[in-house]
């Protein structure tokens, strides 16, 4: 670092995020912290009193999306936003979200350290139900908040045991009274990179320039019930027989595709009758596919498609097809970006561009504010694991970078 340039605490960091560990620890090292419930709640309930402590003020609005602003010397300006999330996958790590709502919350403690106040505010956010892992979709808080999903059918959106979010919510007490939607000057998101490239190349910070092209499909796979001994074969419309052959051929299509970037999956299946002794009338299917290059993404949606059409063919069965949720490669503004990337360049710090394979929060907010992120180094790239890990070294530098661009964008 040079001199005269703001650092964060790294030790009142790692004492946070170890704490953060403690509420919702799944098989030791992992956690499971879904989105509303009692392990969510408490772990809200410990950001609001930090940031309470820290000076700040705290709203909470309908979706339970959680607002902690540092007030700046103008209050007739838009603040500097920082968010991402606290909730976890059902299986998730310490850090995915998490790092980035505590490394906005040591922004603030850093300041208050100095003893300096900014022109504009500065306003950590904690999101709703990011992971998409106890609700779908995922994301759904910053959504609905970006006007990009419908606040109603978000609040009636149930789980596996039908409860609702807007049921959810106020059993942990966070539906709030403040208004949906706010206006912020910037929105910045630091994040692990949940890839292995910063990792791999020794690089401890990441500018994002994009993400990929992204398209979930939800998948209706319907046929007849009947008897797994009885039936003859010519005669069975077996749901989950089409399933299957959907999800091996959306995974051959990855493959094919994967030397240039491309990725599919079948995230989620659902069957009934799911019984033993009858095989089903009807299977739930999620896919996801994704791509860094657009042209090749539509490459890649038309094999879908056909694989699809070929799946439901050979299986005898009827498969209705709805788009879960996409968003494309140009997300953030020029400004934000070249705002990180000077500031790097002033502290110091070592970078690559790169784009984002996964989803975000900022994904969301880019469609209402200037947007950027930056991406800190996770161990191996493994996230949605108990075993996610990151270096409190290689994260320094990215916190580092948020703080000084934060604090400079907040000083115009």
């Amino acid at each position: 670092m040079v001199a005269n340039v703001l650092e964060i605490n790294p030790e009142r960091l790692w004492e946070s995020l170890e704490r953060s560990a403690e509420i919702g620890r799944f098989r030791d090292v992992g956690l499971r912290r879904l989105a509303l419930s009692a392990e969510d709640k408490e772990m809200r309930d410990l950001f609001v009193e930090w940031a309470k402590t820290a000076g700040c003020k705290v709203e909470v609005d309908r979706l339970g999306n959680i607002f902690a602003r540092r007030d700046g010397s103008d209050p007739t300006l838009p603040p500097v936003a920082i968010g991402s999330h606290l909730d976890t996958q059902i299986c998730g790590g310490r850090y995915d979200g998490i790092l980035g709502v505590l490394c906005g919350l040591e922004v603030v403690r850093t300041l208050n350290d100095r003893g300096l106040q900014t022109k504009r505010g500065i306003e950590i956010i904690c999101w709703t139900n990011e992971e998409g892992a106890r609700f779908s979709p995922p994301m759904m808080g910053s959504m609905a908040f970006a006007r990009q999903l419908p606040l109603e059918s978000v609040l009636a959106t149930t789980d596996d045991d039908g409860v609702t979010v807007a049921q959810a919510l106020d059993e942990i007490g966070y539906a709030g009274a403040a208004p949906i939607g706010r206006t912020f000057d910037c929105y910045l998101e630091l994040h692990i990179e949940q890839a292995p490239v910063l990792d791999r190349e020794g690089c401890d910070v990441g500018i994002v320039v994009g993400g990929y092209k992204t398209r979930a499909l939800r998948l209706t796979i319907k046929g007849d019930t009947g008897h797994a001994g009885g039936t003859p074969m010519a005669m069975r419309r077996n749901a989950l027989v089409g399933a299957g052959y959907v999800i091996a051929a959306v995974n051959d299509i990855g493959l094919t595709y994967a030397a240039d970037e491309g990725r599919t999956t079948t995230t989620r299946i659902e069957s009934f009758p799911n019984l033993p002794g009858t095989y089903a009338e009807q299977v739930k299917l999620t896919i996801d596919y994704r791509h860094i290059d657009p042209a090749r993404f539509e490459a890649m949606s038309k094999a879908v498609e056909a694989a699809i059409a070929e799946s439901a063919k050979k299986a005898n069965v009827e498969i209705d097809v709805a788009t879960g949720w996409s968003w494309g490669t140009e997300l953030f503004a020029p400004e934000c970006i070249e705002l990180l990337k000077a500031t790097a360049k002033e502290l110091g710090l070592p970078y690559r561009e790169m784009r984002s394979q996964a989803g975000h929060d900022a994904y969301a907010v880019a469609t209402m504010a200037p947007t950027a992120m930056i991406f800190t180094p996770c161990h191996e790239g493994i996230s949605h694991n108990v075993n996610e890990a990151i270096e409190l070294t290689r994260s320094v530098p990215g916190a580092n970078l948020l703080l000084n661009a934060a604090v400079a964008r907040a000083n115009r």
